[in-house]
């Protein structure tokens, strides 16, 4: 059963999670509709990162997944080697 603490940390991933994705639609999807002299354009990013954004952080995830991965071969495979 998850702690009061586990919820809450829980419920602002979701809470994060949630505006992220939200702000990321309208960048995308709604912007391109809206005039380019509206005031709500000032608060976005140019478009040019809609897409640069999302490719460096699946990027950096690769990359660390693949650390993790490697760590954790290499640290087995030392973990044999001394049971021998």
């Amino acid at each position: 059963m998850a702690t009061g603490t586990d919820q809450v940390v829980g419920l602002g991933l979701v809470a994060v999670s949630l505006i992220i994705f939200t702000y990321y639609t309208a960048w995308v999807i709604l912007l391109p509709f809206i005039d380019s002299e509206h005031v709500i354009h000032k608060y976005f990013l140019p478009r040019a990162y809609a897409v640069a954004i999302p490719l460096a952080a699946g990027l950096l995830l690769l990359l660390f997944v693949g650390l993790f991965i490697t760590y954790v071969m290499l640290k087995s495979e030392r973990v044999t080697k001394k049971a021998q």
